[in-house]
Parts: structure tokens; sequence; C-alpha cells
């Protein structure tokens, strides 16, 4: 078992990609068989697993958040740090706070076109912690 701390800072809203970094870990890690536990310890910020070849999927997933949690809701009550709060409380429960993906050979099993993101969903930016739990 091994486990280790990321830090990420985001310039605000958006995907942005941490697959290299788990796959790090993992390479790190010595393991060459089992699985790679990644968690975001925050309620404002969550993972995906979406496609990593075409930018414009992360757009389009981007834009279909800011659709359905629109900032300034007239029936949002939770607003102390600002319109971008509830909305992405909403976000990060519909999305998920942790991913567990599969090792072999010492990488991260994933598909052509997969990779992880850490998805910001607040507008300023932030330094966000990952934890990464690998075992085999």
């Amino acid at each position: 078992m091994y486990r280790e701390t990321l830090h990420f800072d985001t310039p605000g809203k958006g995907m942005h990609e941490i697959t290299h970094d788990i796959g790090a870990v993992v390479e790190r890690s010595g393991v060459a068989d089992g699985v790679c536990h990644v968690f975001v310890r925050h309620t404002s910020a969550s993972l995906v697993i979406s496609e990593n070849a075409d930018p414009s999927a992360r757009r389009d997933l981007e834009n279909f958040f800011e659709r359905i949690a629109p900032e300034n809701d007239p029936n949002y009550t939770h607003t102390a740090e600002g319109p971008d709060d509830m909305p992405s409380h909403i976000r990060m429960a519909l999305t998920r706070t942790s991913e567990t993906i599969l090792v072999h050979d010492t990488r991260p099993v994933l598909g052509t076109w997969q990779g992880l993101f850490l998805f910001e969903h607040r507008r300023r930016p932030h330094r966000r912690t990952v934890d990464v739990l690998v075992q085999g």
C-alpha cells in the first residue's frame, strides 16, 4: 500500500487534467497490479473521468453544468461566499469526490480517450488537495 497527497493550484472554473500526476504516483508506488483510489478533499471541486483527446468535449461538459446549476438563482439561500457558492456545491454533488482506477504494469488502466480531471467549480483560483492511495 502506498499513499501520497498532491496539491493543485487551479486558475478557476473548469476541468484540469491530472492524469499524468496520478500516473506518476502509481509509478512511484511500485504497485504492479491493484487499484488506485483518488479523493479530492473539497465540497466545491470534484473528480471526473472524461474524454481527454478533444477539448470541445470538456467545454461541452463545463457548459452543461453552467446550465443545470447556474449562478444567481434566486432560490439559493447558501450564498455566503458569493454567487458561485451554492452552484459549486451542486456541481460537486452531481459528480464525484473520488474515483477508483485499476492498476496494471505500474500504470493506471484508462481507455484510449479517457483522462482524470480535477473539476474546479469556483470562479477564483484555489489550491486543491487530492489524496491518492495505491493498493496491490
